[in-house]
């Protein structure tokens, strides 16, 4: 288990000790899309889906979602998350929408957690609100595209 910070010499799972670590400015951002079917696109972009907002309601999910992170993902430190924005914009070439979520902090473990939770809670809420007219829908491209703060500095995607 050589080089994985959460499992200890015996291999067993356990919450990093992040105390010693300096309190620093932190910032990810992370992106995903949600595929439909063009109808499903038509729908949500002219605001006729049945069950109301979708893109309002998912930015809402994806925002509580970050909130929420350390109560999903069992060795997630809770952090005092100090912004969390998610950007939903519909692509009629995908067809569907692309979600992309930054989160900030000021702490001693990064954010990466709540940006990728806030995309896949976003994703998974466009998903419920649209499946009755297209349980096709396609979720997918969740990762982190930034990362920067901390000793291991700033990692951007190509």
């Amino acid at each position: 288990m050589s080089g994985l910070t959460h499992f200890d010499a015996k291999g067993d799972a356990h919450m990093v000790d992040v105390s010693e670590k300096a309190v620093t400015a932190r910032v990810a951002t992370a992106e995903g899309w949600v595929k439909m079917a063009p109808e499903t696109f038509d729908i949500i972009t002219e605001g006729r889906a049945k069950k109301g907002d979708v893109i309002g309601v998912a930015r809402l999910a994806g925002i509580m979602g970050a909130k929420k992170t350390p109560e999903l993902i069992p060795l997630c430190h809770p952090l005092p998350v100090t912004k969390v924005s998610v950007e939903i914009t519909p692509d009629a070439a995908l067809p569907g929408l692309r979600i992309e979520a930054t989160v900030k902090t000021t702490g001693q473990t990064g954010v990466e957690m709540e940006a990728l939770t806030a995309v896949s809670t976003a994703a998974l809420t466009v998903y419920d609100m649209a499946k009755a007219v297209d349980k096709a829908m396609q979720i997918g491209g969740i990762r982190v595209i930034l990362k920067d703060g901390g000793k291991s500095g700033r990692y951007e995607a190509t």
